[in-house]
């Protein structure tokens, strides 16, 4: 797709699958195409999006996506559950919707993960396609095939890897999202730059706060999107046994377990991961492996976009410990972290003695428990 209104693109080559991530300012022209070009192919193409956002951008919905079904389900994490995927399969049939059809997920990474996953159950698998709507789905969960739901035992427990056929990322769209969704992204961004990327974190660093409207954004955002990029083509389904994709799961334990045991939609997702980065670089350092100023590297630039940077209330270290047990993560009955060597530089470490653990939730007043 060779659209004017596209600034940038890359390509995911995957065993299974190869797919393309458009970035523009407003690819509303470019989507429609899309799906025009299927619906006169034959195919059925239907839409589920993020309530609050189509509120908020009713003339981008109307002007996309007049004409085709349109099945909304309400914000937050509380919608990645069972209820909601069982109202898509019943939405899909209704719209008889066949395997060679399309569905398109236009939201946050809650609406993507859903809907990415009743795409890849629904007749055991239809066309899917990604229009991420807020700053940590472009940069984070539109690309790279996973999907899910969460079960009251913990976050993503079912789902599974399915990969979109296209991802429309539309800066345009982040124009409406509050300061506490922009805030959010911004943490998976970071994230990116402790993980792998210094010369990304010391970029963030030297550079002024971002914001929807920054003319170093789309540039930003095309970065991340490489980073993720090439940690999935090598490891797609997070089976390497180092690193990996794994990697892309720092301060994830941490995060998954503040989200379910401070109650799902408390935190938002950016905001866990924002603690959870802070508590990764401490227990890199109680580890012996990183120096105390990646923490406080990663708490001056976490701040600097308001994100949280210890619990705002105090939560159950032992609730915690069993929440990171249901963890995803979990390998043979042993916790995986990822841990830092030094800004950009991550790794898995398991075999982790569970009193370290409890050591970094529980360190300092600043983390109070």
């Amino acid at each position: 797709m060779h659209s004017p209104e596209i600034q940038s693109s890359l390509q995911v080559e995957l065993t299974r699958a190869s797919y393309p991530i458009l970035i523009g300012h407003n690819l509303e022209s470019s989507i429609r195409d899309f799906m025009e070009t299927k619906r006169a192919q034959g195919h059925t193409v239907c839409v589920v999006a993020d309530m609050g956002f189509s509120e908020e951008q009713a003339a981008f919905m109307e002007a996309t996506f007049e004409g085709y079904p349109i099945l909304t389900l309400p914000s937050g994490e509380t919608t990645k559950d069972a209820i909601y995927l069982e109202r898509i399969y019943t939405f899909l049939a209704e719209n008889k919707m066949d395997r060679s059809g399309y569905l398109l997920a236009v939201g946050g990474g809650v609406t993507g993960d859903i809907s990415g996953f009743a795409a890849a159950t629904f007749l055991r698998g239809i066309g899917f396609v990604q229009v991420p709507t807020t700053l940590l789905a472009m940069v984070d969960s539109s690309v790279g095939g996973k999907t899910g739901i969460n079960i009251p035992q913990g976050k993503n427990l079912v789902g599974a890897f399915y990969q979109p056929e296209s991802v429309f990322i539309s800066t345009m769209l982040l124009q409406s999202l509050s300061n506490r969704e922009f805030s959010a992204g911004m943490a998976e961004i970071i994230k990116y730059g402790m993980l792998g990327n210094c010369e990304l974190f010391e970029r963030l660093e030297s550079m002024s706060r971002l914001h929807a409207a920054h003319p170093e954004l789309p540039d930003i955002i095309r970065i991340c999107c490489q980073e993720k990029t090439n940690i999935v083509q090598a490891d797609e389904r997070e089976t390497a046994s180092n690193g990996g994709r794994a990697l892309l799961n720092l301060g994830h334990t941490f995060a998954h377990a503040i989200e379910k045991v401070a109650g799902y939609g408390v935190y938002l997702h950016g905001e866990a991961v924002s603690v959870g980065l802070v508590l990764a670089a401490r227990f890199s350092h109680k580890l012996g492996l990183a120096d105390k100023e990646v923490e406080e590297r990663a708490v001056d630039l976490l701040s600097r976009y308001d994100l949280p940077v210890h619990l705002e209330s105090p939560l159950s270290t032992r609730a915690l410990l069993d929440a990171m047990q249901s963890d995803k993560k979990v390998h043979r009955g042993n916790l995986r972290f990822i841990v830092m060597h030094g800004i950009g530089e991550a790794r898995t470490h398991g075999d982790i003695d569970e009193s370290l653990v409890v050591d970094v939730i529980e360190s300092g007043r600043e983390l109070p428990f």
